[in-house]
């Protein structure tokens, strides 16, 4: 049995989040196209460079995240995610609890998914 491509998309986005956690921006940055946008719920805007050294230099530390896919639409190359997420992190060395809604974009650039935006906007 073969793989959707919802599934695929399924998969990434868990991996991702489980590459924060872990702390792996190796593999984390495997998975984003280079062009990334990361949209935070504060509104702070990082490149796939920035935001991974801000997690380098601990400015952003994953303690856990849980991630609800709700749907996932792929649409040719393109593939759209809405989730919600509950997030314990430490931003700028203060710890919070999040809870958001979030929207993921993954493009398939020669044969392989990237990441290539991501906003999370906060539930109030």
């Amino acid at each position: 049995m073969t793989a959707t491509d919802t599934d695929v998309i399924r998969e990434l986005e868990k991996r991702r989040f489980d590459t924060l956690v872990a702390h792996d921006l190796g593999d984390f940055t495997d998975l984003c196209h280079p062009d990334l946008s990361y949209v935070h719920s504060s509104g702070t805007l990082d490149t796939l460079e920035s935001f991974v050294e801000k997690c380098e230099n601990s400015h952003y530390v994953y303690h856990r995240i849980d991630h609800l896919v709700e749907s996932v639409k792929v649409i040719g190359d393109t593939a759209v995610i809405i989730s919600e997420m509950h997030i314990d992190i430490t931003a700028g060395g203060v710890r919070r609890e999040l809870a958001n809604r979030a929207l993921g974009v993954w493009a398939r650039v020669d044969g392989s998914w990237r990441l290539l935006a991501h906003q999370a906007t906060a539930k109030r």
